[in-house]
């Protein structure tokens, strides 16, 4: 601590992110990083950027970028938002479209990241608790409130929200900001850009860092109505106008671009999903259903911090959150084949 600190800096209790080791030989299942590399086209879109063109600004608006986006989810580019990666889009949320002097809602068990937002923006932290099952259900949410998120599919738990229950949620919130965070619903979940035109307090919020490959580059955005756009944009502004730079424009329109790369990729990652949770299932695990690229998982018998010790001692690094309601629990990102091979013959060896 220091004297010369704002006052609020003492109370801030930071976001901590997955540990990210530099060890050789690491089989590395504890960032929900996508195991197979971005599509070659973004590759090559990168390097053709590689030249004098980088003394330049980019473009503040990351207009292609737009463009290409709201092409893809048949939406206008006054709709669409673009960041340096999806958190920076949900600061600029919490910033924008929940400082209201009211609760915020949002599920016991979720992305660690919006309670901080909360402490750095003054804003009322309202956990709604899931239930037995770990599913969210709507009707929690039917009280007075300023607003509520919630990822879809949820994490660190991988369960997912169906499209007919969202929108009751929207139905049941109409006077509230709805902001569903989508970082891994190309793993298995229903899009809820589809809504958008329809209730105007729907935001949603995704990232290229999880199915599109692009962890490294920081690439986030949100679609919604414009109005809610306008917000971010005013925000973004007022804080940085060049949040993406000229390798992430290009690199990002790439990877929209590579269709058949992105259906390759994630579908191998599904497949491998549902082996490991079979493997896992044989082995005493407890496995709620995922529609994201990682599983949570429990033993029936083992306790989850000797578990993941053990796996570490093999050079096999997973997730362990020291939470309430999850302690016994981990989650593991989906590898290649060979990695979660690897992670099951740690497994047997420790248990």
């Amino acid at each position: 601590m220091s004297r010369f600190w704002s006052p609020f800096v003492h109370e801030l209790v930071p976001y901590v992110p997955g540990e990210q080791p530099k060890l050789a030989n690491l089989v590395k299942l504890n960032t929900n990083e996508n195991p197979y590399g971005p599509s070659p086209k973004v590759i090559e879109a990168i390097r053709a950027e590689l030249d004098d063109r980088l003394r330049l600004y980019p473009a503040p608006n990351a207009d292609a970028l737009k463009q290409r986006i709201a092409e893809y989810y048949n939406v206008s580019t006054e709709q669409v938002f673009v960041g340096n990666g999806s958190d920076e889009v949900l600061a600029h949320v919490f910033h924008g479209l929940f400082q209201h002097g009211r609760p915020l809602l949002f599920p016991d068990i979720t992305y660690s990241f919006y309670p901080v937002y909360c402490g750095l923006y003054g804003i009322q932290p309202q956990p709604v608790a899931l239930g037995d099952d770990f599913s969210i259900n709507v009707d929690d949410y039917a009280r007075a409130n300023g607003g509520i998120i919630f990822p879809n599919p949820n994490a660190p738990t991988g369960v997912p929200l169906g499209l007919e229950e969202i929108e009751r949620l929207l139905q049941q919130n109409r006077d509230s900001v709805v902001v569903v965070d989508e970082a891994y619903v190309d793993f298995g979940g229903q899009t809820s850009i589809s809504l958008v035109d329809r209730y105007p307090n729907l935001l949603v919020t995704q990232t290229l860092s999880k199915s599109r490959s692009l962890a490294g580059l920081r690439v986030g955005l949100a679609v919604g109505h414009k109005d809610l756009i306008e917000a971010l944009e005013r925000i973004k502004n007022s804080f940085n106008s060049y949040p993406l730079d000229r390798l992430a424009i290009v690199g990002a329109v790439a990877a929209f671009e590579d269709q058949q790369w992105f259906d390759d990729t994630r579908r191998r990652v599904i497949d491998s999903r549902e082996q490991l949770t079979a493997q896992l299932e044989e082995m005493g695990f407890g496995v709620l259903p995922s529609a994201a690229n990682f599983v949570f998982a429990r033993h029936s018998s083992r306790d989850a911090v000797e578990l993941a010790q053990g796996l570490r001692e093999h050079g096999i690094i997973v997730r362990h959150f020291r939470l309430p309601r999850i302690e016994q629990y981990l989650r593991i990102t989906i590898g290649t084949p060979e990695q979660n091979e690897a992670l099951l013959q740690a497994l047997r060896t420790v248990i």
